[in-house]
């Protein structure tokens, strides 16, 4: 009797000994599995099973630095107000040219001619990347014009690679005047940037053909 005592004594030991050292290991296999970091997403590695495997959130979408032609037509609109009836078709023409741009100038100017003249203006250099500057030009022009006036200008930065870099002589590329229901466009270039200033009404503006414009941070009577 005694014997068989001890026998199921030690058996039951044994089974006591054997269920702790299972839930022992339960414990750390629950313990080991990593916890996913914020803002991921667990999936099932395998339908139907206890699997799972972690997807990190992939690198944010970056946002286009250049203006397509719906934005600049919307600031068109409203900043020229009546006389933007062409605006569409002279945006279009420079994308179709020129590709979008990655900056935008809108300002006022004022410009003389008689035969030789110049031309004054400031506004606001707008981008994406880089942020809000004012800006000033000035420059002369050649043109047969005569007369004297007053206008807002909206102006197309091409291929700008920093602000500072428009601060720059400009010169015009003959033939490439472009007028349309009263707004009038031209263009102007160095070293593969293009600014294309469109303007409500032609006169003086045209004379840009033969002469240049100069970018400034400060306001200068200087033209040249």
């Amino acid at each position: 009797m005694i014997e068989t005592l001890r026998r199921t004594g030690c058996a039951a030991l044994l089974g006591l000994m054997a269920m702790a050292l299972l839930a022992t290991g339960e414990g750390h296999a629950q313990t080991a599995a990593p916890q996913p970091a914020p803002g991921t997403t667990v999936y099932p590695a395998q339908p139907g099973t206890g699997d799972y495997e972690v997807v990190s959130p992939g690198p944010p979408t970056q946002q286009p630095a250049t203006y397509g032609a719906g934005e600049l037509i919307d600031v068109g609109h409203e900043f020229f107000g009546d006389v933007s009836q062409g605006l569409a078709s002279v945006v279009e023409h420079a994308i179709g040219n020129y590709g979008l741009p990655n900056g935008y100038v809108v300002g006022q100017e004022a410009a003389g001619a008689f035969v030789g003249g110049a031309r004054y203006g400031e506004g606001i250099l707008y981008t994406k990347n880089a942020g809000q500057h004012r800006v000033y030009w000035q420059g002369p022009s050649i043109g047969l014009d005569v007369g004297a006036n007053g206008n807002r200008v909206m102006m197309l930065i091409y291929n700008l690679p920093a602000v500072e870099s428009l601060y720059q002589r400009y010169v015009g590329v003959n033939g490439s005047a472009y007028i349309v229901a009263g707004l009038g466009m031209t263009v102007l270039s160095r070293r593969g940037v293009y600014v294309v200033p469109i303007v409500s009404g032609v006169g003086a503006r045209l004379g840009i053909n033969f002469g240049y414009l100069k970018f400034t941070d400060r306001p200068t009577w200087n033209p040249f």
